[in-house]
């Protein structure tokens, strides 16, 4: 056995060698052949005679693999070459149904095989050509075309495909005859050797043929699953990277362009003199300086033709008020003064925008177009924004790349798919696609059915118990794979033990900081505890209600729940005097007092910085900084309102309050519960979201709960 083996190889290859050499010729020949006619300008291809020939010799796959190969190697000369692939390939394989039945033995099946190349090379390349092109690929076509449009009232499409078809007919009938000379006067002994070449072993004998005409029925149902597998496997990877490919091309060009308007408004700002600004609005185009600072922006926006549209506003209550506005060749520039509302995609930034504050980049599709907007504010001596500089990027192109990128991706996608799917074919066989079978269904359970640690368990022992013995590397790649398993599963083992070890060390860390800031302060008696069970108790509730339904996921309730202790954390940094004083504070300390939310917010975002990824640190930030911020925008430090406020900012204030209201200090006792619930309910709408209020007071059994777990 062990020199059997051994001496397989050899066989092997001698009797590959022929089907190489066939291959190689037919890709040489259509290559020679297509160069010929292309350096010759003829509107014509003959790049199909060796692939005709190599499928009807060699079989369905080496006719595809030369019919791509060709495509791929005429690129060199052609470059749209490999778009056409899928005709080729499709040639290909009805040429080898012609030869497989024997219909070429009779003439009329012969022009029909003829007539049907023809309608896919000259009807459907047409159609791909015209769609890639927008006209046909060659001049004199093109010119042809014009002609019999103009002289039989057809449109340029419908005549050029007529015209195409023609061409093609005498390219078709060409390339048929040629292959059948070439196959008619090969010796039949290398003939022979060519259709043996597909053989992965020795050739069968008659009776090895019969025995596989009784296994055909499952013969047939592995070819039908691997087809069903590649062509899942193909799409799925074609639909991923074009997907991917759309998005990162999205993604840069956005960058790209954002980057571009970044830059003008940053050059332009940089001309715009503070002092000049409401000379400048109050008197439009006679202020002095006013029409060289123009000239200077024009300047700015021709040096960067990506830039649409570039100006300079105020921006007041009442809405934009133009300074500078440059006209383009279709649309009129707005005058001094002018006053244009907002837009809506503005809306969310307005609050930053009267401030003066810098705000990020803003994709709207609204009276403009599709654009991204870039503010860049200007400053005088004293840090106060007298105006902003807005470039906008027009990015509505990006449509049509899309849909252009579509077409060539399935162009190009259908050639290579039908190359891997007539490969994997080619090699499969029963003897091997069964335990392949058998490991992949054992293994992917493995894989995506592992969710604890008895189903791992279970898929471990499958892949065990199969106990595939073939004796070759089969039967090594499946103790490879069962090896692999159980080293795996001990992996993930360890990996499940660590998480749950980090989660507690988290979770400590969280409540070693609370608890630090707790013991500073003699007055909160369990604070962060209550706070967090009150948390709990209004988030659920939420839920219930079907409030905030896509923002209250698992994971974000998991991650309020816990960095709700870290609510407090800024007084960190409240001097024990203040903190800790037993009577009422004075407006300055109270002033102190409140640093304790912007304090917080620091010291989350640092922490956020060290741990990348770590979500739940982004709300304990949220909450932090404006868990005082109120519903109707009286609260600091931001006065936020409503829900620009985050929402676990906004049902720890709920917690907070109460708490505080419930619980006793040392310049107070404690209020009775009902009172405590009064007063939230007053709040409702005021200071604290509506929906919070709600299910906070219809929870009062659970908050009893907590108030007597932990004031006891």
């Amino acid at each position: 056995m062990r020199k059997l083996n051994n001496h397989r190889p050899s066989i092997m290859q001698h009797k590959e060698f022929p089907s190489v050499i066939c291959f190689a010729s037919g890709i040489l020949l259509n290559v020679a052949l297509a160069f010929l006619v292309h350096f010759l300008d003829l509107p014509m291809y003959l790049d199909t005679i060796g692939t005709i020939a190599v499928a009807a010799l060699s079989g369905p796959f080496p006719g595809i693999a030369t019919a791509v190969v060709t495509n791929v190697v005429c690129t060199l000369f052609n470059n749209g070459s490999v778009y056409f692939a899928i005709l080729n390939v499709l040639i290909s394989l009805i040429s080898f149904y012609f030869f497989r039945t024997r219909l070429l033995k009779k003439p009329g099946f012969v022009i029909l095989w003829i007539l049907i190349l023809t309608l896919i090379s000259g009807g459907l390349g047409g159609i791909i050509q015209w769609a890639l092109l927008g006209s046909p690929q060659f001049a004199s076509i093109a010119d042809a075309s014009e002609v019999f449009a103009e002289t039989t009232g057809m449109s340029r499409l419908t005549a050029f495909l007529i015209i195409n078809i023609l061409v093609n007919l005498i390219d078709k009938t060409i390339s048929c005859l040629a292959a059948l000379l070439i196959i008619k006067n090969l010796p039949e002994k290398i003939r022979n050797a060519i259709e043996e070449g597909g053989w992965k072993q020795r050739p069968l004998s008659h009776d090895d043929l019969n025995e596989m005409r009784k296994l055909g029925q499952k013969k047939s149902s592995l070819q039908q699953r691997m087809s069903r597998m590649m062509i899942f496997a193909a799409t799925s990877m074609t639909i991923v990277m074009a997907c991917v490919s759309i998005y990162l091309y999205n993604n840069n060009a956005r960058e790209e362009q954002t980057q571009a308007a970044k830059e003008a408004a940053a050059l332009s700002a940089k001309l715009i003199n503070p002092a000049k600004v409401r000379d400048y609005l109050e008197e439009g185009r006679d202020a002095p300086g006013y029409a060289e600072t123009e000239s200077m922006l024009y300047t700015i926006r021709d040096q960067l033709p990506s830039i649409a549209y570039l100006y300079v506003v105020q921006i007041r209550e009442d809405g934009c008020h133009f300074i500078f506005d440059l006209e383009t060749s279709d649309t009129p520039a707005n005058e001094p003064g002018t006053i244009v509302p907002f837009e809506e995609a503005f809306e969310p930034y307005l609050p930053a925008l009267f401030a003066g504050d810098p705000i990020p980049p803003i994709e709207s599709n609204d009276v403009s177009g599709w654009v991204i907007t870039v503010y860049q504010p200007v400053y005088d001596s004293a840090r106060n924004c007298v105006c902003y500089v807005g470039a906008d990027v027009f990015m509505s192109y990006l449509s049509s790349y899309v849909k252009d990128y579509l077409l060539r991706t399935l162009l190009i996608f259908s050639g290579f798919f039908f190359l891997v799917v007539g490969y994997a074919l080619w090699v499969s066989g029963y003897r091997v696609v069964y335990p392949i079978n058998a490991m992949a269904a054992t293994t992917n359970s493995f894989v995506y059915d592992s969710t604890d640690k008895d189903t791992q368990n279970d898929n471990t022992h499958k892949i065990k118990n199969l106990e595939i013995t073939t004796g070759d590397e089969i039967e090594k790649l499946y103790n490879a794979i069962t090896k692999m398993t159980m080293d795996t599963a001990e992996q993930i083992k360890d990996i499940r033990h660590q998480a749950r070890a980090i989660t507690q060390m988290q979770e400590g860390l969280i409540i070693t900081m609370a608890d630090m800031v707790e013991n500073r302060d003699s007055d909160t008696g369990a604070h962060v505890q209550k706070t967090a069970a009150y948390v709990r108790i209004i988030l659920e509730g939420l839920k219930k209600k079907g409030y905030y339904e896509k923002k209250l996921t698992d994971k974000f309730m998991m991650d309020v729940e816990t960095s709700a202790p870290l609510h407090d954390v800024g007084k960190i940094s409240i001097s024990d005097t203040i903190l800790n004083k037993p009577g009422k504070l004075t407006d300055k300390e109270f002033e102190i007092m409140k640093t304790h939310t912007t304090a917080g917010k620091e010291i989350m975002e640092k922490v956020i910085d060290r741990v990348q990824g770590e979500n739940y640190l982004k709300e304990a930030r949220n909450m932090a900084a404006y868990h005082h911020e109120k519903w109707d925008g009286s609260g600091y430090p931001e006065g936020l309102y409503g829900e620009v406020i985050p929402l676990s900012a906004r049902v720890m204030a709920v917690a907070d309050v109460f708490d505080a209201l419930s619980s006793k200090r040392v310049y107070k006792d404690a209020m009775p519960f009902e009172k405590a619930m009064s007063i939230i309910e007053e709040g409702s709408g005021t200071h604290f979201d509506p929906k919070c209020v709600e299910v906070f007071l219809e929870s009062q059994k659970e908050v009893k709960t907590v108030l007597k777990k932990y004031n006891t």
